[in-house]
């Protein structure tokens, strides 16, 4: 009797295993479908000029599709107002959320860390397309024209949430003694947090950061209400700018520029992908 309850045990744990797997490659399809469907469209369009030159006019692109010629294409403005203004919303994002996830790793039953704590929950669940709005009235509305500034202020809204919680999740695993040694040392809680307690939480802090990055780079609804795009390279923060997901819904609107929709997505799926590949490695790094 006991052997054939072992029997049907492993039978019924076998059987899970498999479902399991099952289940697994069935949720990768959709996902490696895209990636094929993109790169097999998208490939041969990378090339130097691509990554070069600004993006063509419709009336460039009309010419050559007229003389069988391929489209002259290039996102140049787009990579460079993407790099621009996640930069200026990064070098404001980090420092804020490393300070307000220390905060609220510090002070969890605080009323005021409770406060900022549900505040964060609500902006990061808080739909784009809002943040694009609000920051069109708070920015775009007073600077009276669109700007790389306003855009990256739309991007810091959205990355803010991702590394506070990145930052008070990582601090609360490290290992008490930590912060106890360095009490013992003589030195104050700003001191331990800033010398001991942040250096160690690096890889898990960073790692957030990677991630809050690849979240928002590929929002195009709020960069529409803030930055609105540009045709050429422009580096000059307090005007219209470019990005690459602006960049693939224009084309999308324009029959003659369709073709290079799966350029462009290659190229922003590669960078994302690239991003979280070197955010698993570090957050597996830092674990060991």
């Amino acid at each position: 009797m006991d052997k054939l309850k072992i029997k049907n045990r492993l039978a019924q744990d076998k059987a899970m295993l498999w479902l399991v797997c099952l289940l697994a490659a069935l949720t990768a399809v959709p996902l490696f479908a895209i990636l094929g469907e993109v790169f097999l469209r998208g490939y041969d369009q990378l090339s130097w000029s691509f990554f070069t030159e600004p993006t063509p006019t419709a009336y460039k692109a009309m010419k050559a599709i007229e003389s069988g010629e391929p489209i002259p294409s290039g996102i140049a403005n787009g990579i460079i107002g993407t790099m621009l203004m996640l930069t200026m919303a990064t070098l404001f994002a980090v420092p804020l959320g490393i300070l307000c996830g220390a905060f609220l790793a510090e002070n969890p039953k605080s009323r005021f860390a409770q406060t900022v704590s549900y505040l964060t929950d609500l902006l990061q669940g808080t739909p784009s397309v809002i943040i694009g709005i609000v920051v069109y009235i708070w920015v775009v509305v007073p600077m009276k024209g669109y700007s790389a500034i306003a855009g990256s202020v739309a991007l810091f809204i959205m990355m803010l949430p991702l590394i506070i919680r990145s930052t008070e999740e990582t601090l609360k695993i490290l290992p008490a003694s930590l912060k106890e040694a360095g009490l013992a040392l003589g030195c104050n809680r700003a001191s331990v947090m800033l010398r001991v307690q942040l250096p160690a939480a690096f890889g898990g802090i960073f790692t957030g950061v990677l991630l809050a990055i690849s979240r928002v780079i590929g929002e195009t609804a709020p960069l529409m209400f803030t930055a609105l795009g540009c045709s050429f390279i422009r580096f000059a923060i307090d005007k219209p700018i470019s990005a690459v997901p602006l960049l693939i819904w224009e084309f999308f609107n324009d029959p003659n520029l369709q073709e290079l929709i799966w350029g462009a997505s290659l190229f922003l799926l590669l960078f994302v992908l690239t991003l979280n590949i070197t955010a698993k490695y570090l957050a597996k790094k830092w674990n060991q």
